[in-house]
Order: structure tokens, then C-alpha cells, then sequence
């Protein structure tokens, strides 16, 4: 999503941005500071050229947050229930700004590009046609996207995972709470597709890596200008749709 893109999504009449105190306050603090701990760290020349700004949509039903290049952020009020308080934000806001920072969404594209033209190659050394080459295509395909373009994605998730977590310690919150983050995040996403055929590592991976990484980032929080942490506003989901009953 680009800056037009961005646009489009805030001017839709449909979308609802939050002019609630209480829902927006608490973003833009996390961000403020966030930002700050971004201007100090490996992407600081980048994070200080983004024209950073922050917004808060009003949707109680959608469990989402994203950074773009150039530091547009949104959050949506339907993770508030997961991420629960202010260090439950930073965990998310680092993990998203890290996103924009390293341009991950930048790579996942060149990285496709280059798959479907490497599959165009090979439909034309096998031949292109018929039922075997076909069938053979296919399987090129499901091996590209099990095989590299997946794990790459994965790999952006786990380094964001990783730079998040530092920069929400170094912006003075309780990394711990990332723990109990995912934690509460695992409890909502019951269903999930194995780790192997999803983008993101599975709940269960990500929550070892970080208790994994947590010393260094205790470390980096033991040292940092602590935080003043609230608890975010009740958020109560809308209700799922009642399913209309099969036609006889």
C-alpha cells in the first residue's frame, strides 16, 4: 500500500477514523515514542526522512496494524483487546514500523516478480503445453511459494519481530509483554494454517524466539527511560454473522 493507496483507505466514507481520546491517545503515545527509539537505531537516517503520521480506525471487528514506507501507521481498534495496554502497543508498533523501515513490502514484491518470471522460463524449457507440462507447472508453482516465497515472507516477520521487540524496549516498554501478547494472540487465531504453509510464523515460534531474545532486550529496557503505561478502552467485537440456513 502507497501513499495514494493510503489515502484512499482514509477518504473511503466507509472507513472510520477515531477521534476518541481514549483510543487515540494511546497510539500516538506508543508512536511518539517508538519513532524516537527508531531515529537512534540501524534504520535512523530513514526514520528521520519519513513524514511519520499516525491514525486510528474505528473498526471494533478488525484485528489489524500497519506501517507503510514514508510512516504512515494505523491501528485499528479491534487489536485492542490483544494488545490490552500500552506495552501490548509497542510491542505491534515496533514490530509494524520495523516493517516500513526495512521496506520488507518492497522486497516481497521484487522477490514475486522474480519467481513468476523464473515460472515463465520454465513453462517454455518444458514446453508450455499439454496435460505433463500443465501439471508440471503446477508443481513448480506450489514449490515456489512453499519453498521461497513463503520463508521469505516468515523471515521479514521474524526479524520485525526481532527489531521491534529492541526498539519497544529502548522506547521504555516491558518487552515481557510481547510474551503475553502473542500469547492472547494465539487464543484468537485458533484455526490458523500450519507454520509451513502460512506467511507468518506460527504463534507457538514466534513466542520462543522472543523469550529467546528477551534478555538482550531486558537488558536494553533496564537502562531506557521507562514509559508511563495505561490500559487500553474496553473494546467489545461485534457479534460473527449469523449464517443464513443451505436452500433445500
Amino acid at each position: 500500500m502507497g501513499e495514494q493507496s493510503y489515502a484512499q483507505v482514509l477518504g473511503d466514507p466507509k472507513v472510520q477514523i477515531s477521534n476518541n481520546p481514549d483510543e487515540v491517545d494511546p497510539v500516538r503515545r506508543v508512536a511518539h515514542r517508538i519513532i524516537a527509539a527508531a531515529k537512534k537505531s540501524k534504520y535512523a537516517e530513514r526514520a528521520k526522512s519519513f513524514n511519520w503520521e499516525v491514525n486510528v480506525i474505528k473498526d471494533d471487528g478488525t484485528k489489524n496494524a500497519w506501517a507503510l514506507p514514508g510512516g504512515k501507521i494505523a491501528f485499528y481498534t479491534g487489536i485492542f483487546p490483544e494488545a490490552k495496554n500500552e506495552n501490548g502497543l509497542a510491542a505491534i508498533m515496533g514490530h509494524e514500523v520495523v516493517h516500513a523501515l526495512a521496506r520488507h513490502g518492497a522486497e516481497r514484491m521484487s522477490q514475486n516478480l522474480a519467481a513468476q518470471v523464473g515460472l515463465q522460463t520454465a513453462s517454455i524449457l518444458l514446453g508450455g503445453g499439454g496435460v505433463s507440462g500443465q501439471l508440471a507447472m503446477q508443481a513448480l508453482g506450489l514449490g515456489t511459494q512453499v519453498g521461497v516465497l513463503l520463508p521469505f515472507s516468515r523471515s521479514h516477520e521474524s526479524e520485525a519481530d526481532y527489531i521491534g521487540l529492541l526498539l519497544a524496549a529502548e522506547a521504555g516498554y516491558d518487552p515481557r509483554e510481547s510474551v503475553r501478547l502473542w500469547q492472547r494472540m494465539a487464543q484468537a487465531s485458533q484455526g490458523a494454517p500450519p507454520e509451513f504453509l502460512s506467511t507468518h510464523p506460527a504463534n507457538e515460534t514466534r513466542i520462543k524466539d522472543l523469550q529467546e531474545w528477551m534478555p538482550e532486550a531486558m537488558a536494553i529496557y533496564e537502562r531506557s527511560a521507562k514509559a508511563s503505561v495505561s490500559e487500553l478502552p474496553t473494546i467489545t467485537p461485534p457479534p460473527p454473522p449469523v449464517k443464513k440456513p443451505a436452500e433445500q
